[in-house]
């Protein structure tokens, strides 16, 4: 440790330090694939390695650095592995791990325009950018009514729609009186969890969360919607939004947003899509099918977290109407008033989300847009998907497995035909050999293991050595069954 007695790390200490800290994370890259992609420790291990009183005195950064090998790599599961097939890509880049570093460093708090209004502005600068690498509606630039910002994540995202729809159906009169339980959602049987975590934060009441059918690539069935929406206005109840979403957690659906959209705006409805995983692909023209109907929706959000190689957390969210979502969530103390705000010349990005403060996120993005490019980015996207579709291949190919679910993209959701106990018993050894590491969902009341194909450094070796332990260790437990 410095002999510096303020205990601060001197600026040369900071710049040697900072570089062994580079070097590791480098370093890190290089040897992941020698550790088990899921951790192997028990409950409680990690924290029965800790000492149970803090440091009196502080200690040598060698020393701290040296127990992140020792007591922290152990318990933890290496989503950026190649081999990570798992959930969903969580994936990180060199350029974005960098622009954080920075971010981190400068250390500013972008609640305000006024507060750093580079921040503000290279924010709605770079969501503007994405707008029309996406091939979304102009209607969500900043240069129009709507606009985009960077919440952290797409729960986040779900929530302020939700928010928005509330104030908008009952002209904002809920947040001055509250909800009285008549205000009702809908959302597919395959939406993310977070869309029900949402109705209870912003008062709907989970039991006014309306799971509609889905048909059979498990896409949300517009026909259901519209029965539930008549049966629930019947009833004296006040519809208000739809959720949709372009690549499902489980199965990687598309709901079909220009009949969903024909039908709120019909109704009056609010409609959010969630793209959080599959919305990258529409970097690529022919994957911006999944984004027809997308005229008609309120609102949109996608994670660059995901499969952008964009370190969590970064949702982009994007609103046809910005004023509604401002008047939704803005309250302006008289500590945060500034002449900049009441000029009505700038964005507050604090009336966008839930929490006042807010990080510097668009740096990171703007580095992993600049750094790839365009074209850069949409190789590894087209790549990935090649991956996964090989994969989808081989399983049709075998007499042992099957396609559970169409895979458009890069998730593939297949199982043995052994039955639910041989798949969970599979992917359990699967996963315990740390080797590689997959999920399951059940589709159709079945047991089916999820392979994702998304992580920055995966290729097409890592791609095939998981389907020939998956197929050796399907035989291992077929042979165990005959026995």
């Amino acid at each position: 440790m410095s002999d510096n007695k303020n205990f601060h790390m001197t600026p040369d200490d900071f710049r040697k330090y900072g570089r062994a800290v580079v070097d590791w994370i480098a370093d890190y890259y290089e040897r992941i694939e020698s550790f088990p992609v899921l951790s192997q420790v028990k409950p409680g291990q990690t924290r029965g390695l800790l000492p149970s009183e803090p440091p009196a005195l502080g200690e040598a950064f060698e020393s701290i650095l040296k127990d992140v090998d020792n007591l922290i790599i152990p318990g933890l599961t290496h989503w950026q592995s190649p081999n990570f097939f798992a959930f969903f890509p969580a994936n990180a880049s060199g350029p974005a791990i960098l622009g954080e570093l920075l971010s981190a460093g400068l250390g500013i708090q972008g609640m305000l325009w006024s507060t750093s209004p580079a921040c503000t502005e290279l924010e709605t600068h770079v969501l503007d950018w994405l707008v029309d690498m996406l091939g979304l509606p102009t209607k969500f630039k900043s240069d129009a009514a709507g606009g985009g910002v960077i919440q952290d994540s797409a729960s986040s995202a779900s929530l302020c729609a939700l928010l928005a729809a509330r104030e908008r159906a009952t002209e904002y009169g809920s947040n001055q009186q509250g909800c009285d339980g008549r205000l009702v959602a809908y959302a597919s049987t395959q939406t993310h969890s977070s869309v029900e975590k949402a109705v209870k934060i912003a008062g709907l009441g989970s039991q006014n969360l309306r799971l509609i059918r889905v048909d059979d690539r498990f896409a949300l069935r517009p026909d259901d919607l519209v029965k539930q929406i008549k049966q629930d206005r019947q009833d004296g109840l006040i519809p208000c939004f739809v959720c949709a979403t372009v690549g499902t957690t489980s199965s990687n659906a598309m709901d079909p947003l220009s009949e969903i959209g024909g039908i709120c705006r019909e109704e009056g409805l609010w409609l959010h899509v969630d793209g959080a995983m599959s919305g990258t692909a529409a970097l690529c023209p022919e994957y911006r099918y999944m984004h027809d109907g997308m005229e008609l929706a309120d609102s949109y959000c996608f994670n660059p977290h995901k499969w952008m190689f964009t370190n969590f957390d970064c949702d982009c969210f994007y609103v046809a109407d910005r004023e509604i979502l401002i008047k939704t969530l803005s309250v302006l103390p008289e500590y945060l008033r500034n002449k900049a705000t009441e000029s009505g010349a700038v964005i507050d990005y604090r009336d966008w989300h839930i929490p006042l403060g807010r990080r510097f996120r668009s740096l990171k993005l703007w580095f992993v847009i600049r750094y790839y490019g365009v074209e850069g980015l949409r190789y590894h996207i087209r790549r990935h998907v090649e991956l996964a579709q090989n994969f989808a291949r081989w399983i049709g190919e075998t007499d042992r497995f099957e396609l559970v679910a169409p895979a458009p993209l890069n998730l593939v959701c297949f199982r043995h035909l052994g039955g639910d106990t041989f798949n969970q018993q599979l992917l359990d050894r699967l996963n315990q050999s740390g080797n590689i590491y997959l999920t399951h969902t059940t589709l159709n009341n079945k047991y089916v293991l999820r392979f994702c194909v998304g992580q920055t450094h995966t290729e097409e070796h890592h791609v095939y050595q998981a389907w020939r332990q998956i197929q050796e260790t399907a035989k291992e437990l077929e042979k165990s069954d005959l026995r």
